[in-house]
């Protein structure tokens, strides 16, 4: 555990196109985003500077469209969660829609991410704990005391396990395993550029690729100015691809997908979708009505057996 001790020191941080998504939620409900989750303070930003692909870039992930992705893996509905410090929500991402799920209850202090198994079975983490959580009602019951980091997924049978789903995280630039049962911790390995940590999340999809924010530590000027997606390799963390700045936007702390998009919640109370285009990243802001000040996101979530191809 003393590995993890220099987690993300507290700072004021943190889902989504709705249509009246707030009308009828008291202000008091949102007074509470004013929760800290831990650091990974900005670096001085320097000048724009165009992305240099990283030396272990690869070519650019699938568009999810290859034919022999398994299309009987059953998704359950339509939905990506993302939270603030003290409450869940729930987006479908087929309308756009969101509702509150509930205040975090039994979670014993602010949620810094969550991640969902091919079950939609929901974990989430805390600056002392690790926690299951029930999607429908946002009840905690707790796994473990310890210090767990703030970017979780699920990646899928066969990655790190051949028989089970692994639960993963990065801490900065390094990407270790999380038992679910015991919260025991196992290093597995790190992004391999000491330049780049993790801003924020990360997200594994069944039959498809696994995603990460990043950004620049040291001087590096690559993710300095708005974080970078970038894609991994769930075996080891390494990084595979550098895909682009996420061009205005910082502190990606959440990062979910669905049928082919990616959504990003971040710090500033942003919501956005991602959609990669052969090269490029294709970012559309999505409107949230009636938002209060203040409002931040920690961290978001999505089942590994998202579908990968849009409708």
């Amino acid at each position: 555990m003393a590995l993890l001790s220099f987690l993300r020191a507290p700072h004021t941080s943190s889902f989504l196109r709705v249509s009246g998504l707030f009308a009828g939620l008291a202000v008091a409900v949102f007074a509470c985003n004013g929760s800290t989750r831990s650091g990974f303070e900005d670096e001085d930003a320097g000048p724009d500077a165009t992305i240099d692909p990283l030396p272990e870039a690869g070519p650019k992930p699938p568009q999810f469209t290859d034919a022999t992705i398994d299309t009987s893996i059953k998704s359950g509905p339509a939905e990506v969660f993302g939270h603030s410090g003290p409450q869940l929500y729930r987006l479908d991402p087929d309308t756009k829609g969101v509702t509150v799920v509930g205040t975090f209850a039994g979670c014993a202090g602010s949620v810094i991410d969550i991640a969902l198994d091919e079950s939609s079975n929901m974990y989430g983490t805390t600056f002392s704990g690790l926690f299951a959580i029930d999607k429908s009602n946002a009840r905690c019951t707790k796994i473990a005391d310890g210090t767990f980091p703030n970017s979780l997924s699920f990646v899928p049978k066969g990655t790190l396990d051949a028989s089970k789903e692994a639960l993963v995280g990065y801490v900065r630039d390094k990407y270790i395993r999380i038992d679910p049962v015991s919260g025991a911790i196992t290093d597995v390995g790190s992004l391999g550029d000491a330049r780049l940590e993790s801003s924020g999340d990360i997200v594994s999809v069944i039959n498809g690729p696994t995603y990460l924010t990043v950004k620049s530590v040291g001087g590096d000027t690559r993710c300095a100015n708005a974080d970078c997606l970038v894609e991994v390799n769930p075996q080891t963390g390494a990084i595979k691809a550098n895909l682009g700045m996420l061009v205005g936007k910082k502190d990606v702390f959440g990062v979910a997908f669905w049928a082919g998009a990616i959504y990003g919640f971040a710090d500033s109370g942003s919501l956005f979708q991602v959609v990669i285009n052969g090269g490029s990243l294709s970012i559309a802001d999505i409107t949230i009505p009636q938002a209060p000040a203040g409002l931040s996101f920690f961290g978001a979530g999505s089942t590994t057996s998202a579908p990968t191809q849009p409708k």
